[in-house]
């Protein structure tokens, strides 16, 4: 009985401390894994990209876009979990030490392009039939093959260019809200894929650039089967819609043509600009662009014996048309021929005595339209301008 009796040793008390330091130990590993399960969520939602004002301008036009059901990270980041929390936590440190420095991260531009497994989550190109505008032709397949990148083609999609349209500068964020991200999205020419792309492609990889490559039409439009139109009517329609005059015959052109880019609908809002007409008229674009000049620079049969005794008939009825060769002056910069009117007619005024005008002019006497008062204006701005 005595030995019965006898009381069982005590258990350690380091026993007890441990199985107390691993409870609290789980208690709070699992509120950690929440709190930064919670984060990692939030923070991977398109609205929480908004909140760092650098993003308003890729925000709202992701918004605007086609992809405006498809979260930012779905495509800007790796699309392993681990390489996730990585990815957020450099850019968090970037962000703030942009900020502390007072230094702007815009034009934000990506590191790295989006790969093709970021597409191929939405998108299968083995089973999804592809329907391209008009007459084109565009074989996935092939390019694919050939390691053509999905972004290469389809950069644009979700943001419009904005970088390279120089709209993500610091100055303007206030600017942006939906309507003008809406704006910026409604330019089919930044958000699809260009001829521009795929004729820099083509010739890189000596790809064939000839239009039966990637149309199945002849791509003549109807307005050019008339019989008068390469006579007398191309030009009235190149005046009517230049752009898309240059939209094919651009790429005909040995030189680039300057000054045909319209003001865009987002400089329109952003700049308060009312006209969204190109730099260049169509008269000067005959003398640029090199496929026209070949033939306006030729001289038309009207152009016979006695033309230089009638052609003042001719001038005075359409100056305009004559001018899609000649100048009025010799020192134009668009130049298709080597005559101008001044060739024959020079300055009226060479000798005259300006201390004879009975009025003081200055030694470089610019035309205002004070001098119509008493000059006719119609005579005198065929050489001068305002």
């Amino acid at each position: 009985m005595e030995e019965e009796q006898n009381e069982l040793p005590a258990p350690p008390r380091n026993r007890y401390k441990l199985i107390k330091y691993m409870t609290i130990t789980l208690f709070f590993l699992a509120i950690l894994f929440f709190a930064g399960f919670t984060g990692l969520e939030a923070t991977s939602s398109s609205k929480f990209c908004q909140s760092c004002h650098e993003m308003k301008p890729e925000y709202y036009t992701w918004k605007a876009s086609t992809h405006n059901e498809v979260d930012c990270v779905n495509c800007h980041t790796d699309p392993i979990f681990k390489k996730l929390a990585k990815d957020k936590a450099e850019g968090l440190v970037g962000q703030l030490k942009n900020h502390s420095l007072n230094v702007t991260a815009t034009p934000i531009r990506m590191p790295n392009e989006v790969p093709n497994s970021a597409c191929e989550k939405c998108h299968n190109l083995k089973t999804r039939d592809v329907t391209p505008s008009g007459d084109l032709i565009i074989p996935h397949e092939k390019h694919l093959k050939k390691g053509v990148e999905c972004v290469q083609c389809h950069s644009s999609i979700a943001h419009g260019k904005i970088v390279d349209r120089k709209m993500t500068y610091q100055t303007d964020y206030a600017k942006w809200d939906q309507s003008v991200g809406t704006q910026a999205m409604s330019d089919l020419k930044f958000t699809r894929p260009d001829m521009d792309t795929c004729m820099e492609c083509h010739k890189a990889r000596n790809v064939s650039t000839a239009c039966k490559t990637c149309h199945k039409t002849g791509m003549e439009p109807k307005s050019h089967k008339s019989p008068d139109f390469k006579t007398s009517t191309h030009g009235l329609t190149a005046g009517k819609d230049l752009q898309k005059c240059d939209s094919c015959h651009g790429y005909m052109s040995k030189e680039k043509i300057e000054g045909l880019e319209a003001v865009s609908s987002v400089e329109k809002v952003l700049k308060n600009i009312k006209t969204t007409k190109p730099h260049i008229t169509e008269l000067d674009y005959a003398k640029e662009n090199t496929f026209c000049k070949d033939c306006h620079s030729k001289r038309p049969a009207s152009h016979n014996s006695r033309w230089m005794l009638e052609h003042n008939i001719q001038a005075s009825k359409d100056k305009q048309k004559c001018l899609a060769c000649h100048n009025d002056q010799q020192t134009s910069q668009y130049q298709t021929t080597t005559v101008a009117c001044s060739s024959c007619h020079p300055a009226m005024h060479k000798g005259f005595d300006k201390k004879r005008h009975p009025i003081p002019l200055a030694a470089i006497q610019k035309v205002t339209n004070f001098c119509y008062t008493c000059h006719v204006k119609r005579t005198c701005s065929a050489c001068h301008r305002e």
